[in-house]
C-alpha cells in the first residue's frame, strides 16, 4: 500500500470576468474573452464547491464522466488553451502601461493548500493576489497537475500502468511550472505569494510525483517477480527522490517557509516507509546469499529506526504499522532459524551494508496547447 496526500490540489479562487476588463476591437475577440470567462467560471464553481448543478447533470454535461476529478481535468483542458492564447497576445504588448492597469483590475486571486496559516483561518482560506496573467496561468496549471496526481491515486487499485503514467505527466507539468512559468514572477519580490507559485515548491511536487510513479512501478515489478535485490534498490531510489524534496523544503531559499506541517509529515513518513521496505528486501536478499546474521542486523536496525518515525495521521499510521509488523515477523523467523541452525554473528551499526538507489522513472514533458486565435484588444 502507498501513503496518499490529496492536500496539494485543494485550491480555491475568486471570480474573473475577462470581458469586463479587456476591451475588444471586434466581435471575435469579445467572444474569445467571454468564452474564457465562461470556462473559468465552471472551474471556480467546482473547486470552490459553489455549483448548484446536480450530479446527474454534471455527469451528462461531461459526456458521462463519473469521476469528479476527471470532470475537473476536462474543464481545465478546455480553459488552458484559451488562456495560453490570451497570455501570448498580452505578452506581445506587455510593456504598455494600460495593459498592466487592466491586469490589476482582473484581481487574480488564489488560495493556498500548502500554507500553514490556511488551516487556522476561521473566516475561510487566505487569498493571494498577483497582478500578472502568468500567475493565473501558473496556478491553473498547478491545479491541473495536482488533479492529474489525484486521478493517478484514484485509479491506482485497478490500473497500475495508467496510474504511473499520470504521476509522470503530473511531474512534467510541475517541472514546466518550476522552469518556465513561476521564475518570471520572482522579480516582484515584495508581493506575497502562495507557496504553490514558487519554483521551489513546484520542484518538490515534481520529485514527489516521480517518487509516487516509481512506487507504482515497483508494485508492477513485484507482480512480475523481480529479484528482491533490485526491489531494495528501487525503494531506495524513492528515498533519494524524497530526500531531494526534503532538502529543498529545508533550504534557505525563503520560498518554502510557512508550509503545512501535515505536508511535511507526509514526505518524511513516505521516506521512512520506503526505507523500511527497502531494508526488508535487502535482508531477504542477504538471506538468499547465506548471510543470515547480516540480514538479522539489517532488520533489527530498520525496525529500531522505523518505530521512531510512525506518523500521526491515522491512515498513514495504519499502513506504517502493517509494514512494521511484517518486518518484525520476518525478523522473528530469521532469528529462530539462526538460533537453531546457523549460529551466525549478528553485526550492528557501521558493520551493516549500505544501500544504493536505482531511479527508473522520468517525467513526461508537458507541451502547452494554445488555441491560436488572433486577438484585437484596444490599447
Amino acid at each position: 500500500m502507498m501513503m496518499h496526500c490529496l492536500q496539494p490540489g485543494k485550491l480555491q479562487s475568486k471570480k474573473i470576468i475577462f470581458e469586463d476588463v479587456f476591451s475588444a476591437r471586434d466581435s471575435a475577440t469579445l467572444e474569445h474573452l467571454k468564452e474564457l470567462s465562461s470556462r473559468r467560471r465552471v472551474i471556480e464553481e467546482s473547486i470552490n464547491q459553489s455549483s448548484f448543478i446536480t450530479e446527474a447533470i454534471a455527469r451528462e454535461m461531461s459526456g458521462g464522466l463519473t469521476s469528479h476529478c476527471l470532470r475537473d481535468l476536462q474543464k481545465l483542458e478546455q480553459y488552458l488553451p484559451l488562456l495560453e492564447n490570451l497570455v501570448f497576445h498580452v505578452d506581445l504588448v506587455c510593456s504598455n502601461h494600460h495593459v498592466a492597469c487592466w491586469i490589476s483590475e482582473l484581481k487574480i486571486r488564489w488560495s493556498s493548500a500548502l500554507n500553514s496559516s490556511s488551516f487556522f483561518n476561521l473566516r475561510g482560506p487566505k487569498f493571494f493576489q498577483i497582478d500578472n496573467l502568468r500567475y493565473e496561468l501558473g496556478m491553473t496549471l498547478y491545479l491541473y497537475a495536482a488533479l492529474l496526481r489525484e486521478r493517478a491515486i484514484e485509479i491506482l487499485p485497478t490500473d497500475l500502468v495508467k496510474s504511473a503514467t499520470l504521476f509522470r505527466e503530473a511531474a512534467g507539468v510541475f517541472e514546466h511550472l518550476a522552469i518556465e512559468i513561476f521564475p518570471s514572477l520572482q522579480s516582484a519580490q515584495s508581493v506575497e505569494r502562495p507557496p504553490e507559485a514558487t519554483p521551489s515548491i513546484c520542484t518538490v511536487m515534481h520529485l514527489i510525483c516521480l517518487a509516487e510513479a516509481q512506487a507504482v512501478t515497483i508494485r508492477k515489478a513485484e507482480e512480475k517477480g523481480t529479484t528482491v535485490g533490485l526491489l531494495a534498490k528501487l525503494h531506495y531510489g524513492i528515498i533519494e527522490l524524497l530526500g531531494e524534496a526534503t532538502a529543498i523544503l529545508y533550504s534557505n531559499t525563503g520560498e518554502c517557509k510557512d508550509i503545512s506541517s501535515s505536508f511535511l509529515e507526509f514526505i518524511s513518513s513516505c521516506k521512512a516507509l520506503h526505507e523500511l521496505r527497502s531494508l526488508k528486501y535487502l535482508a531477504e536478499s542477504l538471506k538468499i546469499t547465506e548471510q543470515l546474521g547480516v540480514a538479522i542486523g539489517v532488520l533489527r536496525d530498520a525496525l529500531t529506526n522505523a518505530k521512531k518515525k510512525v506518523p500521526g495521521e491515522e491512515s498513514w499510521r495504519a499502513i506504517f504499522g502493517k509494514e512494521i509488523d511484517a518486518a518484525a515477523d520476518m525478523l522473528r523467523k530469521f532469528e529462530h532459524e539462526n538460533e537453531f541452525v546457523w549460529h551466525e554473528k549478528i553485526p550492528a551499526g557501521d558493520e551493516l551494508p549500505r544501500l544504493q538507489g536505482n531511479k527508473i522513472v522520468n517525467a513526461i514533458p508537458y507541451n502547452p496547447k494554445r488555441w491560436e486565435r488572433e486577438l484585437s484588444l484596444k490599447i
